[in-house]
């Protein structure tokens, strides 16, 4: 049959007059294409038909016929995948001689019926949520998803009201259980979804949300009487229906009070579709049935009986009925027999055609293929996706406000897994955070070593699976909360917390709705404090929790996680990162690396790339530990410093010989604190230690060192390699003797921060690992920021950085690279942490929050203010104190060249650097072992990749 083109009648109505008025035009157009339809093509057109795209061939010729013979209005499409949807659609609609409708049960997106598709959250987690910007955003991106799949409706949002926690059918597929958090997210979500010319349609009308029985089986009674249904379950209606609302789905129920005869179903009732919905409250969008083979309307009467009364009542769209032929052949009898008028008829079928217009179906193409799995997962809608999960997030118990956790210094973490579904990586965000040890469910041991216990009760991410605790895990939480401050995480339906009746032990509550990555991650930013909870319960749970409870927390001022957009910046700008890291790698720069970006106290970006040694047998984790080499100076001596300066424990003026008696009589003694501190003090750039130290064929002498640990022989230099203990004074004493120059001007210099060390250990009686991991690293949950780290973490975790020939003879692995460091047994001021970049951008953040982390203040913003100044500016030094400052323009330096002149940060000669830029609210990290196999010769700087690497970040820079 010859296929009707559409853009032919629309021009040929346009010659009849060109008319500017929309309504005209579109008037003009559906008379005119309705009047060369046949009354077989009308009718058809009132029929959407349930399509498939994981069945096979004959399931699609059923379809062809449907269209070629029945000529069907629309499709509905069920299980399937996007490409074969997609694929099906073209084939179906090029036999259409008019473009058919589509639509999709998409309630949280494309994934509620197809795979490899993205979900959004249930209807009840946005139910959580107090931004309805956040909502219309929601509403936007599924309609752009269902667009690109060539639909025209949404089969959502559901707007029943949920006020029976035991529904069967609807539960989480509710915003909640009032008229007015329904109200306010169905129109919301509408808004922006109709924005984007695609049509929600509200269902299930009136109302599905207080019953007992599943409509697919059984027709449900709504015994309420009209009052109670005005203010309630057909209130969303109402709301929506001042909005435009394009279209409503009629439900299977039994409404005594709006149809009296207790055998016909709402869908099938004239008193219900015509009377109330169209006539009472004026609604004049397109009505569609429920699906018409659901047993509530399929048991009222044989197919095509039932899409009969169906359309008598006043829909005008049958949905799934379960025989067109037939129920075309009984409307067309109808209608030549007069049961339905011409009136009728037109009133319907133009309607239908309106809506194709106003879908621009005049211009129908095809589904674009190219690229269709990726554009319907792309990476926007994880941006989304963040802000919603965040945003939902609802405490609902906080005894003496544990959350979010302060005080981590103080803290022992245990985490229990309860329920039958995976954790994720809910366990890996935490340990992001703090240090959280996993304890098994079936042997708990012995929790007296612990202060808290999270327990994460993770549930199917399903709306229909069964929720609830099992006695089991009712008695553990019992259990341990009357032993421990407990921080239940419950990741399922909100009504699971129902069966726990004895919840007066458990400290803290979170309520994160369903079971999956983003819900995780959230839980975990708000347990820390990255971000607030912002969100209230849309049900009652129990007489403790109802409705509207939700304890708002705050943030913290620790770091989190984003993404990129989230952040203002541009993902596809910065992935550009992983170009420059895999060239590094293949043209054997550094063997691996880790890089870190943060923006507004978030990491956008973490990876981790390449392998500890160019032999690739083992890759480099983000959780390896680098050793940090002259970032030590601003990680490690600095912030000691910083808070000792902030304390009155030295000043700027201080001298060098008041703060290290050794230097007195010395010509060194009144070196002030702040000329150590820019390199402004005349001390030479270096002194190779270790040279005095190795005999006659350059190898250790043993009359210094032992090849073993021994009383006198006790500070450890490498593997199997031990100094003298006493050896830290020669150290000392050739800093002391070294020449100073008569007039001092900028030379980077170890020198200072080596002999600071002797200051900061005199001062707190304690060696300066210590200090540094009491003062800070543990308050701050750096947990893998560390000296010595083979006391902590085993080899394997740590990248090796050279292949000594010189010195110690031995491949370093473990032990710190920095020669004077390591006879100093790896604690030094100048060098000799290892970290992550993760911790090390922790530290950094602490920073550029100018002395504040997780809720404490280590130091105050006049004292940051005072370090990050470039006191030497004027006289060609870049410094501040103790921080790297960028360069001028036009001279070598440590950065890009785009970094604020109030950035700061240090780099290191293992191939690392770390960058803070206040003006941007940016950080970078960086740190490689590009000194392995051989720090001779450093081709990662002469090749800039550091720096073109920050060169991208800040060309990511939108907003």
């Amino acid at each position: 049959m010859k296929r009707l083109t559409l853009v032919t009648l629309l021009f040929s109505s346009l010659g009849w007059g060109q008319a500017n008025d929309y309504a005209l035009e579109k008037k003009q157009w559906v008379d005119s294409v309705y009047n060369t339809l046949s009354l077989e093509e009308r009718v058809g057109q009132l029929f959407m038909v349930a399509a498939y795209s994981n069945r096979n061939d004959s399931h699609l010729n059923d379809l062809a016929s449907l269209v070629e013979n029945q000529h069907i209005g629309g499709l509905i499409f069920f299980q399937g995948g996007p490409v074969r949807q997609a694929e099906m659609n073209n084939k179906l609609q090029s036999l259409s001689r008019l473009p058919m409708l589509v639509g999709i049960d998409g309630e949280w997106g494309l994934s509620m019926r197809l795979d490899s598709t993205y979900k959004f959250p249930y209807n009840m987690t946005l139910g959580a949520i107090q931004d309805m910007k956040l909502i219309e955003q929601t509403g936007v991106a599924m309609a752009k998803q269902a667009k690109r799949m060539g639909m025209q409706f949404n089969f959502g949002p559901v707007v029943d009201i949920n006020t029976n926690a035991k529904n069967p059918i609807i539960g989480v597929r509710s915003y909640g259980e009032t008229a007015e958090i329904v109200s306010k997210r169905a129109v919301a979500f509408t808004r922006g979804y109709e924005s984007q010319n695609v049509f929600a349609t509200a269902k299930h009308f009136p109302g599905h949300g207080d019953t007992s029985v599943d409509s697919h089986y059984k027709l449900p009674v709504v015994a309420f009487d009209k009052q109670r249904l005005e203010e309630v379950e057909l209130y969303p209606y109402r709301e929506l229906i001042k909005e435009g609302l394009g279209s409503v789905m009629v439900a299977h129920l039994n409404l005594p009070a709006l149809e009296p005869d207790a055998n016909i179903p709402s869908s099938l009732s004239y008193n219900i579709v015509t009377k109330l919905l169209r006539e009472e409250m004026g609604y004049e969008g397109l009505i569609f049935t429920d699906a018409l083979n659901m047993k509530a309307a399929a048991n009222y009467a044989k197919p095509g009986e039932v899409d009969l009364a169906a359309f008598k009542a006043g829909n005008d769209l049958l949905l799934f009925s379960e025989n067109v032929p037939v129920a075309l052949r009984m409307i067309v009898s109808a209608y030549q027999s007069g049961e339905i008028t011409e009136e009728r008829l037109a009133y319907s079928v133009k309607k239908i055609l309106a809506y194709k217009y106003k879908s621009n179906m005049t211009k129908y193409q095809p589904i674009e293929l190219t690229n269709l799995v990726e554009d319907l997962n792309a990476s926007q809608y994880d941006d989304l996706n963040y802000k919603l999960y965040s945003a939902a997030m609802t405490v609902i118990k906080n005894t003496e406000h544990q959350l979010p956790i302060k005080h981590l210094d103080r803290k022992k973490i245990a985490y229990l897994n309860l329920g039958d579904d995976s954790n994720g990586e809910f366990l890996s965000y935490l340990n992001q955070y703090a240090e959280v040890k996993e304890i098994n469910k079936n042997n708990l041991g012995d929790l007296s070593f612990y202060t808290t216990v999270i327990v994460g009760y993770h549930k199917v991410d399903n709306p229909w699976k069964n929720h609830n605790y099992s006695a089991e895990e009712k008695q553990l939480i019992e259990q341990i909360s009357a032993e421990k401050n407990t921080i239940l995480v419950s990741f399922a339906k909100p009504y699971a917390l129902s069966g726990l009746t004895n919840t007066q032990d458990i400290n803290s509550i979170v309520v994160a709705y369903q079971n999956n990555d983003f819900a995780q991650r959230a839980a975990a930013d708000v347990i820390f404090g990255s971000i607030g909870s912002k969100g209230e319960l849309p049900v009652t749970i129990n007489s403790k929790f109802k409705v509207g409870k939700g304890i708002k927390t705050k943030a913290i001022d620790r770091l989190g996680f984003s993404t990129p957009v989230n952040e203002g910046m541009d993902a596809t700008v910065l992935a550009k990162i992983d170009s420059i890291a895999n060239y590094a790698i293949e043209q054997e720069l550094t063997p691996g690396m880790q890089i870190v970006v943060a923006r507004h106290g978030k990491v956008v970006y973490q990876k981790a790339f390449g392998y500890h040694t160019y032999d690739k047998q083992q890759i480099v984790k983000n959780t390896d530990l680098y050793d940090l080499a002259s970032l030590t100076k601003i990680l490690g001596s600095l912030p000691v410093l910083i808070k000792m300066y902030d304390e009155g424990k030295l000043s700027m003026t201080s001298k060098l010989g008041n703060l290290v008696p050794a230097f007195k009589g010395s010509d060194k003694e009144d070196i002030t604190f702040k000329s150590l501190m820019t390199h402004q003090s005349g001390l030479p750039a270096w002194i190779p230690f270790y040279k005095r130290t190795l005999d006659e064929n350059a190898k250790p002498d043993l009359t210094i060192y032992n090849y073993f640990l021994t009383s006198g022989f006790s500070t450890q230099v490498a593997e199997n390699l031990f100094i003298r203990k006493d050896y830290n004074r020669e150290i000392l004493q050739e800093i002391i003797d070294s020449k100073l120059s008569s007039n001092p001007k900028y030379k980077y210099s170890d020198l200072g921060f080596i002999a600071l060390k002797e200051f900061i250990e005199r001062k707190y009686e304690l060696p300066l690992d210590e200090v540094v991991q009491a003062e800070y690293f543990a308050k701050i949950g750096a947990k893998r920021l560390t000296y010595l780290p083979l006391r902590k973490f085993d080899l394997s975790e740590i990248p090796p950085t050279e292949k000594d020939t010189y010195y110690r003879y031995t491949t370093v692995q473990g032990y710190v690279h920095d020669m004077g460091a390591a006879m100093q047994g790896g604690v030094a001021g100048h060098a000799g942490l290892f970290g992550t970049a993760l911790d090390v951008t922790k530290m950094m953040q602490m920073y550029l929050n100018e002395g504040e982390y997780g809720g404490e203040r280590f130091f105050s913003t006049e004292t940051f203010h005072d370090f990050n100044d470039c006191v030497y500016c004027t006289k060609g030094n870049r410094r501040g104190i103790g921080f790297d400052k960028p360069q001028e323009e036009g001279k070598p330096g440590p950065t890009c060249g785009c970094a604020s002149m109030t950035s700061f940060g240090h780099t290191g000669f293992t191939g690392t650097m770390a960058w803070a830029d206040p003006e941007q609210d940016l950080i970078y990290v960086f740190l490689s072992n590009r000194t392995y196999p051989d720090s001779s010769v450093n081709r990662l700087s002469k090749e800039n990749i550091r720096e073109n690497i920050q060169t991208l970040i800040y060309q990511s820079i939108v907003e």
